[in-house]
């Protein structure tokens, strides 16, 4: 039974919610299932046995094959009634329960009878169910009156047919496609929902060929869309074709934008709120362009419709992202926005102003925050945390009230991402400003005192152990880390225990005070935390042992850890104890990424040894152990780096073949991996013809052929080339795969005794100077960076010539070097005109080396780049420049 109303207590907070169905059962229901065998039907009653069966599918109830049968068959005997409301409730429940096969032929004759009734109710929503529950063999059959419906006069049964082609399409697109006709004819309707939904379903037919978008939209735009609803989803079609035709520059007229701009006049508010959208995410708008399209949205700001309003800041603050100036004659009705009733709207509006506002009115603008900064959700919390972020960095000199602000929400109730995202915001502004770091390690020092995040709690400990130790002070933050050690949880005070050794490293008068607490975490009740204080205080000299020297101890508390973590991982657990002590040295550096073949055809791509489906550490282990297998390398020395595949044929050739570049100390591995793809082949005595005419510094020492490459099975055949002494060298291969082709019998499998010889064109291959540069990360950046001899540091300044955008650039410097980005440096964030890149990498022969790519706007689209290089070995600074000269 449904539960009694109650009346809701205005004061109370948890406001609770009272469901009709509460507390029934499958079991309970399916008995009252039988109601719909009664001889005597009660309408009212079957309506709501039918609702509560529906109301346990929605829940995710599930029913076995024999009661949903059972109910099935009751439901089908409800076709007797000629009550309209019950007649719904049918449709619906037959829709739901989704008959097999051998089901459907039972009520396919009672739908098709409703398909062609008088009764436009029972044609529309026969319609949806039959193209719901049935296959394409009956849809033939039924395809004739669909197409009729779609052109009939009642705009319901017109809307339900072209709603069921929409879904239709995706199983049965072949049949679809032929109703063209019918549905550009319902794209003139003067009904708005058919209209809508003609347009949709058009636009789908043809969304695979761009020229015949193209043809639509330029079709409609000439004024014969009526429906608002259309009119939205033709401002989105023509917004696509705008970005695919790629005519966004600056100069010359860009098509259809007069459409838009027309659309910003249109008497239905969501034409002109979606034309003005479209208008703010073109690719490259202009200025002139914005200005109107940020007009209509200054006139919703003062709308009294709450759902305007908010759509209008919403796209003003994604405008202000890109495009801050032209927002900034909005700022008067967003800063009245500030006292909305809707909080939301209040937060996008301040957030806006923050990004668009000069320094004078931060200080008003902090304090209208601060009044409603509780009553927000954590998501646009998030959002302002940002926004002040991005302030902060914008007017630097006002770090101390927004650090400040940033500090007390720190305190407030609030999750995770919430937490998380003002404790970046803290140690960003602490590297980018360096008058805030005292104040700001501070801060985030009395958030670890209640923080209940043992992840953000080890993240600040890690970044104090780097930054503490360089203030003026160090010896105020000690306190604080070492009541972690009493107060925590054991990862955080081992975490703890670490970030005191970095002090006690760090700073020679510290040194007493840190081996005193020290040897207080050895009688700790974890393994963990006593381990690190033992280890230590070994290192530091604590327990009266001899110590290394200080460099030593700083590369081992603050050196960057240049092996990833799974490689290691993987590597301990193939070590099997010996004799031999395990070698870390052994531990493969680069973290390869190997595209597979499934990202093919199945079966079209070579697998095998030379594509694992294990992760990066079996594949870098694969390919040493295939490569030790063959004793004509075994005097090359040990692998340096593998490459990912690269394709030497398009996709569903007759042969597949990728190549993997395997880099030596003074040699270079082809590793071709072929697959035959025609069952009725075999090939025999596989071998790839390289012509190096291109690469002169390149010499040819040995080529390894393949015996045998059966249908759908990988094989390997191997060339190796010596290079010259010296720096690395780049170089250019035309490749030619030559075999035996021999016909096989498909009844037998066998192969004929005779063969053709054959060859297939490859594409040509490159080494490039990135492949001789590992990818290998660093954990502090700052820190490798300053413990690199500076001597050895090379600068230069380049321009880059015009480029799409500052990210385009950046992107293109990365994949030139091959090198590792380093903290999150390769996202640019928007509207940005200048930007830092940290990469870190291993050159061949060992030597670790670093850079800073520092990028700048150079007018309009050209792009300045300097660039600063730290390596282990002057020779190699100076070729990281030759790279990016020549690149």
């Amino acid at each position: 039974m449904a539960q009694p109303l109650v009346k809701k207590d205005d004061d109370r907070d948890d406001e609770a919610e009272y469901s009709p169905f509460l507390g029934i059962e499958k079991g309970a229901v399916l008995q009252e299932a039988r109601v719909f065998n009664d001889p005597q039907l009660d309408a009212r009653r079957c309506s709501q046995v039918i609702t509560k069966l529906l109301y346990l599918l929605n829940q995710g109830e599930s029913f076995t094959k024999v009661e949903a049968t059972e109910v099935f068959f009751s439901v089908t005997k409800l076709f007797q009634s000629r009550d309209l409301g019950l007649r719904r409730m049918v449709y619906l429940i037959i829709k739901e329960l989704s008959p097999s096969a051998d089901e459907v032929i039972i009520v396919t004759s009672s739908l098709m009878k409703d398909m062609n009734s008088k009764t436009d109710m029972y044609r529309a929503n026969a319609i949806r169910v039959l193209c719901r529950i049935t296959d394409g063999t009956l849809l033939t059959q039924i395809e004739r009156y669909l197409k009729q419906a779609i052109v009939d006069k009642n705009p319901v049964v017109a809307s339900a047919a072209l709603v069921s082609g929409i879904h239709l399409l995706q199983t049965n697109p072949e049949i679809v496609k032929r109703w063209s006709n019918e549905v550009q004819e319902a794209v003139q309707s003067r009904a708005a929902l058919v209209q809508f939904h003609a347009l949709a379903l058009l636009h789908q037919i043809r969304q695979n060929d761009r020229l015949a978008v193209s043809k639509l939209v330029t079709s409609l735009t000439r004024g014969t869309v009526r429906s608002p609803l259309a009119q939205c989803l033709l401002i989105r079609y023509t917004s696509q074709v705008i970005r695919e035709s790629g005519n966004n520059t600056q100069s010359g007229d860009r098509p259809f934008y007069d459409y838009l701009e027309s659309c910003l006049r249109h008497k239905s508010e969501m034409v002109i709120f979606e034309a003005a959208k479209a208008i703010t995410e073109l690719n490259g708008v202009t200025s002139r362009e914005l200005t109107p399209a940020i007009t209509v949205l200054q006139l919703f700001l003062s709308s009294s419709k709450p759902v305007l309003r908010f759509a209008a800041v919403r796209t003003l603050n994604k405008v202000a992202m890109t495009h801050p100036m032209a927002v900034t004659n909005c700022n008067i009705d967003m800063e009245s926005l500030i006292s909305d009733q809707n909080r939301s709207i209040a937060t996008l509006a301040i957030t806006t102003l923050l990004k668009t506002g000069n320094e004078s009115s931060v200080d008003r603008l902090m304090k209208q925050i601060t009044n409603f900064m509780s009553d927000i959700a954590d998501e646009f919390k998030i959002v302002v945390v940002e926004a002040i972020r991005s302030l902060c960095l914008k007017f630097p000199l006002k770090y101390r009230s927004l650090m400040n602000f940033l500090s007390n929400i720190l305190r407030e109730e609030g999750g995770f991402d919430f937490k998380k995202a003002i404790v970046d915001s803290i140690v960003i502004l602490i590297r980018d400003i360096p008058d805030a770091k005292e104040s700001g390690l501070l801060h985030l020092c009395e958030f670890i005192e209640d923080c209940e995040f043992t992840y953000l709690s080890t993240q600040i400990l890690h970044f104090l152990g780097d930054e503490g130790p360089k203030t003026s002070d160090p010896s105020k933050y000690i306190r604080y880390i070492y009541n972690r050690v009493h107060l925590e949880n054991a990862t955080v005070r081992a975490s703890a225990v670490s970030t005191l050794a970095k002090f006690g490293a760090a700073v020679d008068g510290l040194k007493p005070r840190i081996f005193v607490l020290l040897r207080r975490c050895l009688f700790d009740n974890d393994d963990e935390v006593r381990d690190r204080a033992t280890l230590y205080l070994s290192t530091l000299g604590g327990d009266g042992s001899i110590v290394e020297t200080d460099k030593d101890v700083k590369d081992f508390l603050f050196g960057s850890f240049d092996i990833p973590l799974v490689n290691l991982e993987t590597s301990l657990k193939n070590y099997e104890p010996s004799d031999e002590a395990f070698n870390i040295n052994s531990v493969a550096k680069d973290v390869k990424s190997l595209p597979l073949a499934e990202k093919k055809a199945p079966g079209k791509k070579p697998t095998g040894l030379g594509a694992p489906s294990s992760g990066p550490p079996s594949t870098a282990d694969a390919y040493e152990r295939l490569l030790l297998s063959i004793p004509e390398f075994a005097n090359f020395g040990k692998l340096f780096k593998s490459s990912a595949p690269v394709e030497l044929t398009e996709a569903e050739t007759e042969y597949a073949v990728n190549v993997v570049k395997h880099i030596f100390d003074r040699h270079v591995v082809f590793q071709y991996n072929c697959t035959n793809t025609i069952p009725e082949q075999l090939l025999e005595d596989v071998i790839v013809i390289v012509d190096a005419s291109e690469a002169e510094e390149f010499s040819e020492v040995l080529a390894k052929p393949l015996r045998s490459l059966p249908y759908d099975s990988p094989g390997q055949t191997f060339v190796a080339f010596e290079r010259s002494e010296g720096l690395p060298t780049a170089g250019k291969f035309s490749n030619i795969l030559k075999f035996i082709v021999k016909e096989v019998d498909p009844t037998t499998g066998e192969a004929d005794d005779d063969g053709v010889e054959d060859e297939y064109q490859l594409e040509d291959l490159e080494v490039v100077a990135a492949d001789y540069i590992l990818k290998v990360g660093v954990s502090n950046f700052r820190n490798a960076w300053e413990s690199m001899d500076p001597d050895s540091e090379r600068v230069d300044e380049y321009g880059l010539g015009p480029r799409e955008s500052l990210a385009e650039a950046v992107n293109t410097v990365i994949n030139l070097l091959g090198m590792q980005p380093c903290e999150g440096t390769e996202v640019v964030p928007p509207n940005s005109r200048s930007h830092t890149c940290l990469l870190s990498g291993v050159f061949i022969g060992n030597v670790k080396v670093l850079v800073r790519l520092s990028f700048g706007l150079d007018g309009p689209k050209d792009i300045a780049m300097k660039l600063a290089v730290r390596s282990e070995d002057d020779t190699v600074s100076d070729f990281i420049h030759e790279i990016v000269a020549s690149g």
